[in-house]
């Protein structure tokens, strides 16, 4: 049975933690970036609901207990992207569709591996505005980083 993504939830979560680290959770700037374990911490906001299926879950424990998908950009991708399963469900979208709360992830280089998530804080006049971590940012413009490739990731339910 689906419940809803709370967006609102999500976002002010993102918005408190943008500049810190929340104490609960690992940060893992030095040890190749923590965008994907901020973004995992914020949609589990927006969620309230973890997949503790081993590997191919989507769950938090500890530093050496998580998914691959919690901290993973691939790996949340795949995630999200799934068709069943307990935990958020999502699927690609173009710009247009994308809403608050919702996922972007950023290839830099031209291998176009995604490399970077971030969170659409706010949408504005056709522009997006994304929060992240390991490069902190509040509210950046998405025109303003310089990406090879983008995926955006709509956020349609989560399945409990």
């Amino acid at each position: 049975m689906p419940k809803e993504y709370l967006r609102r939830r999500a976002i002010e979560y993102a918005q408190k933690w943008a500049f810190a680290r929340n104490p609960k959770y690992y940060n893992y700037d030095k040890i190749g970036g923590d965008c994907t374990n901020f973004i995992s911490q914020c949609i589990f906001a927006g969620s309230g609901v973890m997949n503790y299926t081993p590997t191919y879950g989507w769950y938090y424990r500890s530093a050496n207990d998580k998914s691959p998908s919690w901290t993973g950009v691939q790996f949340l991708y795949n995630f999200l992207t799934r068709k069943n399963g307990i935990g958020p469900i999502g699927n690609v979208v173009s710009k247009d569709n994308i809403q608050e709360g919702d996922i972007i992830q950023l290839a830099f280089r031209e291998s176009h591996v995604f490399e970077h998530t971030l969170i659409v804080t706010k949408k504005e006049k056709g522009n997006i505005y994304v929060t992240s971590h390991t490069i902190d940012n509040f509210n950046k413009n998405i025109l303003l980083y310089n990406y090879i490739n983008i995926r955006y990731v709509h956020i349609e339910k989560i399945l409990i």
